[in-house]
């Protein structure tokens, strides 16, 4: 979903070719060991507002799912050049994650439940929780994160040990990985009802400028979420298909019980991605334009569909998030500390998919976007409000997109990080979409399908 929410990841791109053979090989399982120290809390550095609830909105309501992601830095300098070791990185973040929690208090409350039957934040200002821990094995060994190993890079980010539901879950960890090449990992599991991904990108480059001793914050918080409360009396003027539940009449639940479950990631390089979207021009209706991410969805989801297998008649769902920021009349103001994001929707059939070129897909998403407007984020405000209502996952997919959030920018004083990416995908429905390369100009899809509905989906793929 759209915790959104990782979460880019780096490395050199590589030619068509290249990426087409590494897509086909499974890469080698990664074998890391970690070990934890004891995890401890880091309280705001100043007295911060405690003893009362933090109000969430109702788009904060919807996706309050735990999101993972790492960061992985080169070795810092040696302590003679004046910028200190590796005991030094992880006390330099631990002070400056107190500092900036002073701004960000929310995030060093509990989440509860308020009298309405709400998630909220209790306001106990007791700190995040904060781990170190050492891995005995050198970063170069991670490899690429152009796919989610949750086995493997599970271990870099903490979760609290017996929690079983969000409530008992911390709204954010940290865990610092020490390589014993010198390098390490900063390790994020941060809720998402606690903000989106452009929420949260800020918190982490407002983290970073305060690593770095920057005076003021470049994008301080707004943290008053009221201004997204709902209207009184509620006024839903949308159907809202996405809290829909669709029936699942191709039983794709026992294709999912019955195999393994399969991550890989595909490389849209920018001629891949003119590619998607002259397929999607081609025999377009009244002569539609379609952006990249259009184009690419609707690739995506037809071609899923047809890997799946689904019956003509199984009607099935899109679902991705819209930025709502400047969608709102008035926009929201800047900084502001939650999602601002809005869920729009698409629904076909199977056969209405896979009988049309892409432009009929790509025409679905479009339409999606462009109704995405004040009112209509408006009435999907007061639609949880009257029916408490949460978006349905059934016979969906959820595109998530990351390739416009600055990750790279992530520099805690040792420079940039050299590469980050998700731990791994929150539900089996998501296909999320993250920014490649150094000039961010190539996509990648990262999904996890049956093994046999992936390599469907990789010849799919394979013949664009």
């Amino acid at each position: 979903m759209v915790v959104e929410m990782k979460q880019e990841n780096g490395g050199a791109a590589v030619a068509a070719a290249g990426e087409k053979q590494q897509q086909q090989q499974a890469p080698p399982q990664l074998v890391m060991s970690v070990k934890r120290g004891e995890a401890t809390l880091v309280a705001p550095a100043e007295a911060t507002p405690r003893g009362g609830q933090y109000y969430l909105s109702n788009l904060d309501q919807n996706i309050a799912v735990i999101v993972q992601t790492v960061y992985c830095y080169k070795p810092p300098p040696s302590p003679s050049s004046g910028n200190g070791d590796d005991d030094d990185v992880v006390g330099v973040l631990r002070d400056a994650l107190a500092r900036v929690l002073v701004h960000y208090h929310p995030l060093a409350g509990r989440l509860g439940i308020s009298p309405e039957m709400k998630l909220t934040v209790e306001l106990t200002g007791e700190g995040a929780v904060f781990v170190e821990a050492d891995a005995a094995c050198d970063l170069a060994d991670v490899g690429d994160l152009t796919k989610p190993d949750p086995a493997a890079l599970g271990q870099l980010v903490y979760s609290v040990p017996g929690a079983k539901h969000i409530l008992e879950m911390p709204p954010m960890t940290a865990q610092v990985t020490r390589f014993r090449c010198g390098g390490f990992a900063l390790g994020l599991a941060m809720n998402h009802c606690m903000f989106d991904g452009i929420g949260a990108m800020e918190f982490v480059n407002s983290w970073a400028e305060t690593a770095r001793g920057v005076a003021e914050l470049t994008v301080p918080p707004f943290l008053d979420r009221s201004v997204l409360k709902a209207r009184d009396p509620p006024v839903h003027t949308f159907p809202h298909h996405e809290f829909a539940e669709i029936p699942d009449v191709s039983d794709t639940a026992a294709l999912y019980g019955a195999q393994e479950l399969r991550y890989r990631s595909f490389c849209f390089d920018p001629d891949r991605l003119e590619r998607v979207r002259a397929l999607a021009l081609a025999l377009a209706d009244g002569g539609r334009r379609f952006t990249t991410f259009e184009a690419l969805s609707g690739l995506v989801w037809r071609a899923r569909t047809a890997a799946l297998g689904l019956a003509p008649e199984q009607r099935t769902k899109l679902l991705f998030a819209v930025d709502g920021r400047r969608r709102f009349a008035p926009p929201l103001p800047r900084g502001y500390f939650g999602n601002g994001i809005v869920l729009t929707n698409a629904v076909a059939t199977a056969g209405e998919l896979l009988s049309a070129p892409v432009f009929r897909a790509a025409g679905l998403v479009q339409d999606a976007v462009r109704m995405v407007t004040d009112e209509y984020m408006r009435s999907a405000v007061d639609y949880f409000e009257a029916t408490r209502a949460r978006p349905s996952l059934a016979s969906t997919l959820l595109i998530t997109t990351w390739s416009r959030l600055e990750f790279h920018g992530a520099d805690f004083g040792w420079g940039e990080p050299v590469m980050s990416g998700p731990v791994t995908l929150p539900e089996k429905e998501v296909i999320l979409f993250l920014a490649h390369g150094k000039e961010r100009k190539s996509i990648n899809v990262l999904l996890g399908l049956p093994a046999t509905a992936m390599d469907a989906f990789q010849e799919l793929m394979d013949d664009i």
